[in-house]
């Protein structure tokens, strides 16, 4: 355990290196998934169509090996930092896409109708009220896509990508196994340091009404049910 301690010491510089750039390739690769799913995903539920084959999308990528895509990569675009970004996208993308596809379409569809009625365009009724009504789940998605994303981030040492916590993970030769531990410990800090900044993201974002309604259902859940007479 002394060695663990000792890592996080002598090599605070290369640690902080090496998470910048594990921070940066997460990111990046989050928000080309988000960009991606969010309005492709958003656009189905509005339409009510195509669930089956959302559905099938979302099982068939997630079913596939990160470690694959990343060699197939390398015979389609060789090394390096897009073919590590193309895998992570990959993996990310069909939870947000499934979870906002969920989302809209899921929304009451009477409060659809009401706006509808008042005259409001198939983008008005998408933009006003089916995403404002749908960010929970859809941040949902986003936070599990970033967990899986930071945690296979290390991968990028196999795509040729260098400068991630990869490195380190990859090199027990080199740096021990305390030199792992230390570099797998701060992914996982990651991991749970994203989703905690995307979880304030969401409560910024989601309307005061719907947060009311999620504070009362528990409550409203526990009233105790009157015997009948």
């Amino acid at each position: 355990m002394s060695a663990y301690f000792s890592f996080f010491g002598d090599n605070a510089a290369l640690l902080l290196e090496l998470t910048l750039g594990h921070i940066l390739l997460a990111v990046l690769a989050l928000v080309v998934a988000v960009v991606l799913a969010v309005p492709l995903g958003a656009w189905i539920g509005h339409l009510h169509r195509f669930s089956f084959l959302v559905v099938n999308v979302g099982n068939v990528l997630r079913s596939l090996p990160t470690l694959a895509i990343i060699a197939i990569g390398i015979a389609l675009y060789g090394f390096g930092v897009i073919n590590i970004t193309v895998a992570l996208v990959i993996l990310g993308f069909p939870l947000v896409l499934t979870n906002t596809f969920t989302a809209v379409e899921g929304v009451d569809p009477g409060t659809v109708e009401a706006a509808r009625g008042m005259g409001m365009t198939g983008w008005q009724i998408l933009s006003r009220v089916e995403l404002p009504s749908a960010i929970p789940l859809i941040s949902s998605g986003i936070r599990t896509s970033w967990v899986y994303i930071v945690a296979t981030a290390y991968l990028a040492t196999f795509a040729g990508s260098q400068g991630t916590l990869g490195d380190i993970i990859s090199n027990v030769e080199g740096y021990n196994l305390s030199g792992v531990l230390a570099a797998a410990t701060i992914s996982i800090l990651l991991a749970f340091l994203g989703d905690a900044l995307l979880g304030l993201a969401e409560r910024a974002l989601t309307p005061t009404g719907l947060q009311l309604l999620a504070q009362r259902t528990p409550a409203t859940a526990t009233e105790p049910i009157p015997a009948a007479a």
